[in-house]
């Protein structure tokens, strides 16, 4: 990552996108579980992050800021999500949250699909993982066509389609174009190994030969390909996708589950949809749901936290998580009769699958598992706050990550060394910001998951996936919110 700027300290107070209509107030008889004053802070300060730092223009919102960036599509796609959240919160109108979204679904409608280096934004129906924040071309030619991050910004897209419902020409275009995007992906041609779905395609390089398999955030992949009304792929591909999760099941740090070591893979699928009480085949077998063990992983973070294997600085009850983010960099440094390896940014976890821990803690780790534990996430989000706040927390909430055992100076290639404390980020990444709002959002008043519920296309793929009970198994989803 690039390296950033430093940001405001913890006191300050974000400021209003706009000042918000008096009919949009906060919804406090909305809230089914109420939070601290800490966490509804947090909500607001991390939602402004996606406000303050996307190209109103085009609606693209960058990978990191704030410092210069290329967009990317997955910040785009919680961007979308968080801009409903906003104005259910009274952050911003649904005016301006209509207008922006309009931008941004006219941008990646009409933007450049073809095979060239140099002038698209995608092939296929799908999109480049990054993207100019100006002209939103391809950044760069290491950049690749991603099925996830196309997935990750669809999520995005049919939130859209199905929150903005009313009998208005922007909300009715916001609507078809909705459709438009999602009915282009053309989910077969990444199918080189079918059933399974690649993970992207490169002009130069043509196919990731690598398939998405095994437990992990591609879990959204395959209920977007198999909802497609246009390019679905066929009944075969979720069970050949579920094949792949027994060598990662298993116990770990007391809880036994299904393994994905960074914490993103438990929380990404979950942003958007609502895993508690529907159950696949898999699910039926191993006797829970998806969320139940998501809602493990969390605890085996924490748990893996206190017994600190790697004895590094900080780690405990109230201070843990591990997933992908930024990191001081990659150096090895001698300290007392060891030599510690710290990475800069890398897929940090824990779990059957892999160890992956330089002492680097990540507060979305925690933060985007609220809804799974709140038990054990509000404390651990208020102590961080509370105890490294002044270092960590800035007008848009937690920095990306921090790490209280680095201690050396040296050149870093993002965040800043700070003496007496350690290594404290600069920056915020919109894929670590994303999960952060729209599950506390979720925790609050499961507004998220009860908008994508009505949506036909998500309720088909998990359908179409072997899903029932619960939810799903309603006749009809139109009072769902």
């Amino acid at each position: 990552m690039a390296c950033a700027a430093p940001l405001a300290f913890a006191g300050e107070t974000p400021k209003a996108a706009t000042k918000a209509h008096p009919a949009q107030a906060a919804m406090p008889s909305k809230d089914l579980h109420p939070v601290p004053p800490m966490i509804a802070d947090l909500e607001k300060r991390t939602f402004q992050w996606f406000w303050d730092s996307a190209n109103p223009e085009n609606g693209l919102i960058p990978d990191h800021y704030p410092t210069d960036s290329f967009a990317s599509i997955a910040s785009v796609g919680f961007g979308l999500t968080a801009y409903g959240v906003g104005v259910e919160r009274g952050y911003v109108t649904r005016e301006q949250a209509v207008d922006r979204t309009l931008a941004t679904l006219k941008f990646f409608n009409e933007s450049a699909q073809n095979d060239s280096e140099d002038d698209a934004t995608g092939f296929h129906g799908f999109y480049y993982h990054f993207l100019d924040m100006k002209t939103g071309k391809r950044f760069a030619r290491w950049v690749e066509v991603s099925s996830v991050d196309t997935t990750l910004l669809l999520g995005g897209v049919l939130f859209a389609q199905s929150y903005y419902d009313h009998d208005t020409p922007k909300e009715k275009a916001i609507r078809d174009l909705a459709d438009q995007i999602y009915r282009r992906v053309d989910w077969t041609w990444l199918q080189h190994n079918a059933p399974l779905i690649s993970m992207g395609w490169t002009p130069g390089g043509k196919a990731i030969p690598h398939d998405w398999a095994g437990y992990n955030e591609g879990m959204m992949v395959y209920i977007m390909a198999l909802g497609s009304p246009t390019h679905p792929v066929g009944d075969d591909a979720w069970a050949a996708w579920t094949k792949t999760y027994d060598r990662t099941w298993g116990e770990f740090h007391g809880q036994t589950f299904l393994n994905f070591a960074p914490m993103f893979g438990h929380q990404y699928s979950h942003t958007w949809i609502d895993f508690r009480g529907i159950k696949d085949a898999w699910n039926r077998e191993k006797g829970l749901d998806y969320f139940e063990n998501s809602r493990r992983a969390t605890y085996s973070q924490q748990a893996y936290a206190i017994a600190n294997p790697g004895g590094w600085k900080g780690y405990g009850k109230n201070v843990w998580g591990l997933t992908a983010s930024n990191g001081p960099g990659g150096l090895i440094i001698k300290q007392g009769d060891k030599e510690r390896t710290f990475q800069g940014y890398t897929a940090r976890g824990a779990g059957l699958d892999y160890i992956s821990d330089d002492g680097t803690i990540v507060p979305t780790a925690a933060g985007g598992s609220i809804a799974f534990a709140p038990e054990i996430v509000i404390p651990a989000l208020e102590e961080m706050k509370k105890k490294y706040g002044q270092h960590i927390f800035t007008k848009y909430g937690f920095v990306d990550a921090f790490n209280l055992s680095f201690d050396t100076k040296t050149d870093l290639r993002t965040g800043q060394l700070v003496p007496g404390f350690g290594w404290a980020d600069t920056v915020h990444l919109g894929i670590d910001q994303g999960p952060i709002v729209l599950m506390i959002e979720n925790y609050r008043s499961e507004f998220v998951w009860n908008v994508m519920k009505k949506n036909p296309y998500i309720r088909k793929g998990l359908q179409r996936a072997g899903f029932t009970g619960g939810w799903l198994d309603a006749e009809t989803a139109s009072n769902l919110w």
